[in-house]
């Protein structure tokens, strides 16, 4: 993870989305736009990361916001591995700069320092002010224009942390399974009933797992790593949330990073919500396999049970390929029938199609329902292959990607889950473009 931090109205906001890639966070020449942290997935140099935008910090503001906005810059110092500090190159170092300086010193995280809006070399040679604050190098970039963000590239690739093994002496194709949820879905309840025993706190009061857990569980036929987390609320919830609460939610989001699976638990009883639906969407996102338990059915009849199955299908349509399952962790109902699941959906996810098989089976698709014609020409395409495994990626070459109608990729992706069943794993479809091969 890596964390953009600084007073306001330097930049970080345009910074963070210049990195990014998309236009994600807000941007606006006055003070104060950021409030909230914004999260993007980037790359950089065969690194993968996590940036984290965060709102301007001013300790000397009296407005009762800035506490809030304090909080999750110390927060995310407190989470993060590499730590983007942007000042303003056309303006001298001030009060809140230094305060950001003594609170860098003190979280001992590697730490690039940034002097943004340096349009010109001339401007830049205006940020050397800030080496009165001790600073080693300082970096001069214009996030607007792009200028410096290749210098910017090299250091922040080089003080990326290689990847961490296992926090647990296990084989590296052990199944990770995280179990993800709204507070108090019976994650932890959940987990002591599959290990036997009463690991992780359980409570009837939401928040009362905090730090993401890893277990080992050894079955006869087979292993998995499972991984409890903290509750995620909604953001309207975490405004007030405590500072230990919120990073809670950081690591519940650094389990998806590193799981196979992600198991969506849900209190059948409240039934499914919005928030479910975008915890669901994080782990879509994440190339994860996902499998949706709905616990606590004990305490429900069973047209109650299926009325919440229908309206689970209903709220998460956008992965009808997730497979549900109704459990009672607190009775042990259903619990092996979700460890089947789990295996089944981890199996697909690392399944791999033989090109050969799918290219014989893709010609069947084109003799039945050959792509449409787009702007007057015909759409082709010539080979499809699997790329990757974790999720399964498939390459199509075409003559001409954006002639490929939407619903036509639609159809293909469900093609090949009806032929081949990637059940309780998304499906990436990469196109991609030979036009030369057509002329």
């Amino acid at each position: 993870m890596v964390a953009i931090v600084g007073r306001p109205n330097v930049g970080k906001s345009t910074l963070f989305n210049r990195l990014a890639g998309q236009r994600i966070a807000i941007v606006e020449d006055i003070p104060g736009v950021t409030r909230d942290r914004h999260y993007a997935d980037c790359w950089v140099l065969g690194h993968d990361y996590v940036l984290i935008d965060t709102g301007g910090f001013d300790p000397e503001s009296d407005d009762p916001m800035q506490e809030g906005i304090a909080r999750h810059v110390r927060l995310a110092l407190d989470e993060c591995d590499v730590v983007i500090c942007v000042v303003d190159a056309t303006t001298e170092p001030m009060p809140a700069d230094r305060e950001a300086m003594r609170l860098l010193r003190a979280a001992d995280k590697p730490v690039i320092y940034v002097a943004n809006k340096a349009d010109t070399p001339a401007i830049g040679h205006y940020a050397v002010a800030y080496y009165e604050l001790g600073i080693d190098h300082l970096h001069n970039v214009s996030a607007l224009h792009g200028r410096g963000l290749g210098e910017l590239a090299d250091a922040l690739a080089h003080a990326l942390p290689e990847l961490g093994g296992p926090t647990l002496d296990i084989a590296d194709d052990t199944p990770r399974v995280a179990i993800i949820g709204r507070p108090n879905a019976g994650k932890s309840s959940l987990v002591n009933r599959l290990l036997g025993e009463d690991r992780q706190l359980v409570d009837d009061r939401p928040g009362t797992t905090i730090d993401t857990v890893d277990s080992l569980l050894e079955r006869e036929d087979g292993a998995f790593v499972l991984i409890d987390t903290a509750g995620i609320r909604r953001k309207r919830a975490m405004q007030k949330a405590s500072t230990v609460e919120t990073m809670s939610v950081f690591q519940a989001i650094r389990a998806m990073e590193r799981a196979d699976i992600v198991v969506v638990m849900i209190d059948a009883n409240e039934g499914v919500g919005e928030q479910d639906a975008k915890i669901a969407g994080l782990a879509e996102d994440r190339g994860c396999a996902i499998l949706i338990a709905l616990n606590k059915t004990d305490l429900m009849s069973g047209d109650e049970q299926k009325q919440a199955m229908d309206r689970a299908r209903e709220v998460l349509a956008f992965i009808p390929w997730a497979p549900l399952v109704t459990v009672s962790a607190k009775t042990g109902k259903g619990v092996n029938v979700l460890l089947a699941r789990v295996s089944d959906a981890v199996a697909e996810h690392r399944k791999r199609v033989p090109t050969a098989e799918m290219n014989r089976f893709f010609e069947e698709v084109l003799a039945t329902h050959p792509p449409p014609t787009m702007k007057g020409r015909a759409a082709r395409i010539y080979y499809v292959t699997q790329a990757r495994s974790r999720p399964p990626t498939f390459v199509l070459s075409c003559n001409d990607p954006e002639r490929i109608h939407f619903s036509y990729q639609r159809y293909v992706t469900n093609q090949i889950r009806e032929r081949f069943g990637f059940r309780g794993t998304p499906i990436r479809m990469r196109y991609r473009g030979k036009k030369g091969r057509e002329e």
